[in-house]
């Protein structure tokens, strides 16, 4: 069977109808509706049989699920090399924000400095996922022991437009605040992130587990309303 029948072999239409709410982005005649475990295991399949790098090879794909099969694929690569190249060619295709946050290859966790350097060039792209992924991976590998206040600043310092790139601001803010509370707190009450920004991220915040309920008491006295965060 050709990977785009396995695909469909594997549809369950009840999770299909549901997922297309999740990911507005996206048209809804390209989503199977596979869920997630399903796509983890094929794509180990794929890349035990030998499949994958024609698979990888064939850009763009046609349906959204062939899309996240192609992340699960890309985050299972053991090799640094391989796997920053092959994410650099994905990179432009992705379109929706839950292909974006489902590319986390392992090998990064080894490869932390070299990934850095790749971050800061996404960052500076004029592609909406490639700075929504640059923030998710600082958020994911440099808020515990690789943490460095200054990565705070370079995040605050981002300004969009995009609805997905600030939902990813507030999202790092919010788990910045649970990890990193000392350090990241001064942006919240400097007003250092927008409006909308500031505010998500508390009450993203408030709703962490990870953050204690003094903390979450305090940051609730920090909600601004726009013209307080311009004056």
């Amino acid at each position: 069977m050709v990977i785009e029948e396995r695909l469909f072999a594997l549809q369950d239409k009840e999770y299909r109808d549901f997922h297309k709410k999740l990911v507005p982005t996206v048209s809804p005649e390209t989503i199977i509706g596979v869920r997630t475990p399903a796509l983890r295991k094929l794509a180990k399949e794929i890349m035990q049989a030998g499949e994958a790098e024609a698979f990888l090879a064939r850009l763009p794909h046609r349906y959204f699920d062939e899309n996240q099969l192609h992340a699960f694929i890309i985050s299972g690569i053991k090799d640094y090399g391989e796997c920053m190249a092959r994410l650099q060619e994905f990179l432009p295709y992705i379109d929706n924000w839950a292909t974006c946050d489902q590319l986390s290859p392992k090998v990064f966790r080894q490869h932390r400095q070299e990934l850095l350097s790749e971050v800061q060039k996404w960052l500076k792209s004029k592609e909406m996922y490639a700075v929504r992924y640059a923030i998710g991976m600082l958020m994911q590998h440099f808020l515990d022991e690789d943490f460095d206040e200054a990565y705070l600043s370079v995040v605050a310092e981002v300004r969009s437009e995009e609805y997905y790139i600030n939902m990813m601001i507030a999202w790092y803010f919010a788990t910045a605040l649970a990890k990193q509370y000392e350090a990241a707190l001064p942006f919240i009450e400097g007003n250092r992130l927008a409006p909308w920004t500031h505010n998500k991220a508390i009450q993203k915040a408030i709703e962490s587990r990870r953050v204690s309920a003094a903390h979450k008491e305090y940051l609730r006295g920090l909600k601004v309303r726009r013209e307080q965060h311009e004056r």
